[in-house]
């Protein structure tokens, strides 16, 4: 339920971003992005890719805890507070989910961006819909390897990003847990 919500919130601020990005992007601010695809595309233009966004983050969400669990049980069996077994397992884990769903990533990509000289190369005439099409496109653009496009970029994001985020969630659960715990009055 939490990605969903995040990623209907998100989704437009992705398609903001990545259109800012692109290489001469005619968009000088967030807001004049906003205006401009809202008017010359609609607000369906700022979902376009909500599907295969949650296509993507529900099974990156389900490969991270996974790959982070197993990987806590092999470096810190005993589940203590362990920082350095945090941060392995933590940029380990994000690492493992983002290289595994690049292919979605790219995918998610092009539809938000609507990439003028990837449809023109495609034929594609209009603008490119649906997770299915942004497949068969990236696809007959650049076969397989088209998928894995920016996938190391994706991994070393990912990583510092998700060691971060486990380091202090634990550290946050060993210091209210230790709080609760030593706040505990005995029977």
């Amino acid at each position: 339920m939490a990605t969903l919500l995040h990623d209907a919130v998100m989704n437009p601020a992705e398609v903001v971003k990545q259109r800012m990005q692109m290489y001469n992007s005619p968009h000088r601010s967030a807001l004049s992005c906003i205006r401009t695809v809202w008017r010359t595309e609609g607000w369906g233009a700022f979902y376009r890719s909500y599907s295969t966004q949650l296509t993507m983050n529900i099974p990156f969400q389900s490969i991270h805890f996974i790959t982070y669990e197993f990987l806590q049980e092999q470096v810190n069996p005993h589940r203590v507070y362990n920082p350095q077994s945090h941060i392995i397992s933590g940029g380990l884990a994000g690492a493992l989910a983002a290289a595994a769903t690049t292919p979605l990533d790219v995918c998610k990509t092009l539809l938000n961006t609507q990439e003028n000289m990837a449809l023109n190369l495609a034929n594609i005439s209009g603008r490119l819909s649906g997770m299915a099409n942004a497949f068969r496109t990236v696809y007959r653009l650049n076969g397989l390897p088209g998928y894995f496009k920016g996938m190391r970029a994706r991994v070393i994001h990912q990583m510092p990003s998700t060691a971060i985020s486990w380091s202090v969630y634990e550290f946050f659960k060993y210091f209210l847990t230790k709080r609760k715990l030593e706040n505990r009055t005995p029977y």
